[in-house]
Order: structure tokens, then C-alpha cells, then sequence
């Protein structure tokens, strides 16, 4: 008995941490962020929101709207497979939904998503959740693919910024290449080979990396599917760069530039929702580009912010929407 509480207890206790400690470390480094800041940062700051173009962020808001509904259709080709046509409002609502829950309970939204689609379509939920993780694997490997195109196209650059750290220094320079290949090498074999419960979960993860990119091909509507895919994401590109625009500081950013911040944002979104993590990275990859620290902070802050607004708007929306709809429909 005391056995089946403790471990119930232990669950509790991980479930709290989970949603105490992201939130503490967003809360942490707007603190610590906020604090750094002088009297005429703040101004600064403040200036760069008042005179920012709210025209822009007005079309970067219409174009993750696209993305989204796009992604609610794209879901139908995961699930129509395995027998099953989900309406696509109800697939709308269950997405703003998950992107709510997001926001209080960082990686919880996928299952309210897979929840939500099981109760008001009558699918077995953990086929739902299965379609849910096919799709997180397509998106990982299309995100690799930008930073992976990122490097190369940035090459250059990111030349010109190492030599800035490292003196150059042609024997060092092989030398650490070297290094870094051979350690990379040994990595990977090592983590072929070990039994370590760590490393089979990375084997794990790229197995289902690979299984989800191969499983692509024999999909009936494979093009389509890739088509949205790239559509999505394409659309948080175009997103990004539409919301530059808004501010005089980054409407002169390269397509570099755009790429690399909006990898940065993509990173610092995955934790707490982005809150304090997304300004903050977008801000650091940004000052690379020669963006002012407090404009890229403002920037920063300001994408954050309107995306937050639509999710919340959205997600309520839909909280409210999706029994009413479903309500009607059933009674039709």
C-alpha cells in the first residue's frame, strides 16, 4: 500500500515539477533580463514598440492562421488511413486547443489535442496520439532540414564569426576539425552500441525519425501531405519575416539573418511556451546580424506577444466552440 503511494505521489510531485519549472525558468530569465536593463533601455524598448508598424504584425497574424488551418488539414491524411474522415472544424477547434494547453502545461497539449479528437470523433485515442507523433516526426526532420540549409547557406558567415573567436590559425583550425569529426564518430558508435536506457532512447528517437519520413511514401496522398508540410513551415518562415518588418531595426535583416533568428525563436518556443525563452534567443541570434540588443528584445517580445494573443483568443474560442458545434451537429 505504502509502496502504490509513494509512487502515486512521485507522479505527482513530476507532474507539478514539470509545470513549475519551465514557468519558474521563463519568470527567471524575464527577471533577470528586466533587471539588466538600464532607465534608457526601457525607453528604448518602449520606443521601439509604440513606433513599431502594426501593419505587418497584422499580416504575420493572418499567416500562422494559414499555417494552422493548414496543419488541421494536413491531420486528416494521418487519420483517413486508418478508416476514419474527422470533420476539419473539429480539427481546428482540437489544435487551438492543444496550443492553449501548451501555453500552462508545456508538451500536455499534444494529448488535450489527441483527447479532444477521440471524444468528439469517436476515434480510439491512442490512434489519434500515434497520428499526433507521426506529424511531430515529419516536423522534426523538415526543422533539420532548415537548420541543416541554414549552415550551408551561412557558410560564409559563420566562417567569418569563428575566426572572430578563434585567431586564425590554420593548423589549430584542422586540428579542432579533426577533434570534432573523430568525437562525433566515437559518439555514434558509441551510442550504436551501448545499452544505456539514455542511449537506446536517442536510437529510439531517430528509429522513429526514420520510420516517420519512410512511412511518407506509402501514404495515399503523400503529396499533398508533403505539400502542407512544407506549406506550414514555409508560412512560420514568412511569418517571421513579415513581423521584421514592423520595426526599422530588423526590416533590413538578411534572408540569413530571417532564417537563423527564426530557428533561435523556434528553439526558445519549445520551453514554458516561449515565455522569456523566445525573446531571449531570438534577441542573441539577431545581435549576431548587428540588431541593436533592446530592438531585438522589443522584436522579440512583440512576436512572442501577438502569437500568445492569437492562441489565447483562439484557444478559448474553440474551448467553447467545440460543444457547442458538436452539439448542433448531432442534434441535425
Amino acid at each position: 500500500m505504502n509502496i502504490f503511494l509513494i509512487s502515486a505521489l512521485n507522479k505527482t510531485i513530476r507532474k507539478i515539477l514539470s509545470i513549475v519549472v519551465p514557468l519558474g525558468i521563463g519568470i527567471l530569465i524575464i527577471w533577470w533580463a528586466l533587471s539588466t536593463l538600464t532607465p534608457s533601455d526601457k525607453i528604448e524598448i518602449k520606443k521601439a514598440f509604440l513606433s513599431a508598424d502594426y501593419f505587418w504584425i497584422g499580416i504575420s497574424v493572418v499567416i500562422a492562421l494559414l499555417s494552422h488551418l493548414s496543419r488541421a488539414y494536413r491531420w486528416k491524411y494521418l487519420l483517413q488511413p486508418l478508416g476514419y474522415k474527422p470533420r476539419l472544424i473539429n480539427s481546428v477547434f482540437a489544435i487551438f486547443i492543444s496550443y492553449l494547453v501548451n501555453l500552462a502545461i508545456p508538451r500536455a497539449g499534444e494529448v488535450v489535442r489527441a483527447t479532444t479528437m477521440s471524444k468528439y470523433e469517436a476515434i480510439p485515442f491512442e490512434k489519434v496520439f500515434g497520428t499526433i507523433v507521426a506529424e511531430r516526426v515529419v516536423d522534426m526532420i523538415i526543422l533539420i532540414g532548415i537548420i541543416i540549409g541554414a549552415f550551408f547557406f551561412q557558410v560564409s558567415f559563420f566562417k567569418s564569426l569563428f575566426l572572430q573567436k578563434i585567431p586564425d590559425q590554420p593548423l589549430m583550425l584542422i586540428s579542432l576539425g579533426i577533434l570534432a569529426v573523430s568525437f562525433g564518430l566515437a559518439l555514434l558508435y558509441y551510442i550504436g552500441r551501448s545499452k544505456h536506457r539514455f542511449f537506446k532512447k536517442i536510437r529510439r528517437f531517430f528509429k522513429g525519425l526514420w520510420e516517420g519520413m519512410t512511412s511518407i511514401w506509402t501514404m495515399e496522398h503523400r503529396g499533398a501531405f508533403i505539400a502542407h508540410s512544407l506549406f506550414i513551415w514555409g508560412m512560420y518562415l514568412l511569418m517571421f519575416y513579415t513581423a521584421s518588418l514592423s520595426m526599422e531595426s530588423t526590416s533590413h535583416l538578411s534572408f540569413g539573418a530571417i532564417i537563423s533568428g527564426f530557428i533561435g525563436g523556434t528553439f526558445g518556443v519549445t520551453a514554458n511556451g516561449g515565455l522569456g525563452t523566445f525573446p531571449l534567443a531570438v534577441k542573441e541570434v539577431l545581435s549576431l546580424y548587428g540588431v541593436n540588443a533592446n530592438e531585438g528584445w522589443a522584436f522579440g517580445w512583440l512576436l512572442w506577444s501577438t502569437e500568445t494573443i492569437l492562441v489565447l483568443v483562439l484557444g478559448v474560442i474553440s474551448l467553447i466552440g467545440i460543444p457547442l458545434y458538436n452539439k448542433k451537429f448531432f442534434k441535425a
